[in-house]
């Protein structure tokens, strides 16, 4: 068995954006700010046997570098993992938009097609005004035919 079997890089990049989150909150910032002021006050006010790092406070800038130096390298994997997801989202939106465009033209062009049917069928205000046009017709026949029945035979025309 070997480390190479037990390493899983998944799970390590979520512990890592896991620990760049705190890192990157005000939580963390306020526990840092409190440990380096309560470190250099003990250092400098404490009782003087008490006190592991003096003025220059080496001890404590070392231990800030070693925190600098592994905190770097898991805010990048953090970084580079959200940047995968972007990618795919990215991907998956274009692909989306695309569906959606190609949907759109394809009902813009039966719309057209529905328009150019539709300007071949008669609406229902032409059939109506050809129906009050051929009414109007027959009304006027009918009259003429009523007259030329109230005339007498005399009056006809041969």
């Amino acid at each position: 068995m070997s480390l190479r079997d037990a390493y899983d890089p998944e799970r390590f990049g979520r512990v890592s954006e896991k620990v760049a989150r705190y890192i990157g909150s005000w939580a963390f910032i306020a526990w840092m700010t409190a440990v380096v002021f309560s470190w250099v006050l003990w250092n400098t006010v404490g009782p003087q046997d008490l006190r592991p790092d003096f003025f220059p406070f080496i001890f404590l800038t070392l231990l800030l570098s070693l925190q600098a130096s592994y905190a770097a390298p898991l805010i990048l994997l953090a970084q580079n993992r959200q940047t995968d997801r972007d990618r795919i989202q990215y991907q998956e939106d274009r692909q989306l938009t695309e569906r959606l465009l190609a949907d759109s033209d394809y009902l813009a062009r039966e719309l057209a097609s529905i328009r150019l049917a539709l300007g071949e069928v008669a609406t229902r205000d032409y059939v109506r005004g050809e129906l009050r046009d051929l009414i109007d017709d027959l009304a006027a026949r009918m009259e003429s035919i009523e007259a030329l029945r109230r005339t007498s035979p005399d009056d006809r025309p041969a």
